[in-house]
């Protein structure tokens, strides 16, 4: 029987590629609007490192890869839920 590869992702910070698990998911659904580490839909991923997460392009960087809008007050939620994967 033929064992499973993991899924890979590339972080959009610093373009190395992960097993998907071991990255934060960042989600746009068209109902629910951006959603971390759930649901369906067009998605980015930021590899948990310090360097990527706090990179002064991140906002553009996300607003490309999701092709909307970010605001800031998702930044805030963004970096309470950093804390908690440390």
């Amino acid at each position: 029987m033929r064992q499973k590869s993991p899924v890979m992702r590339k972080c959009i910070s610093c373009r190395t590629t992960f097993d998907r698990n071991n990255l934060l998911k960042i989600t746009k659904d068209h109902k629910l609007g951006i959603m971390l580490n759930q649901g369906m839909g067009r998605s980015a991923y930021i590899c948990k490192s310090k360097k990527c997460y706090t990179d002064s392009k991140l906002k553009k960087k996300l607003q490309k890869a999701l092709k909307s809008i970010i605001y800031h007050d998702f930044f805030d939620i963004f970096e309470r839920e950093i804390a908690n994967y440390k």
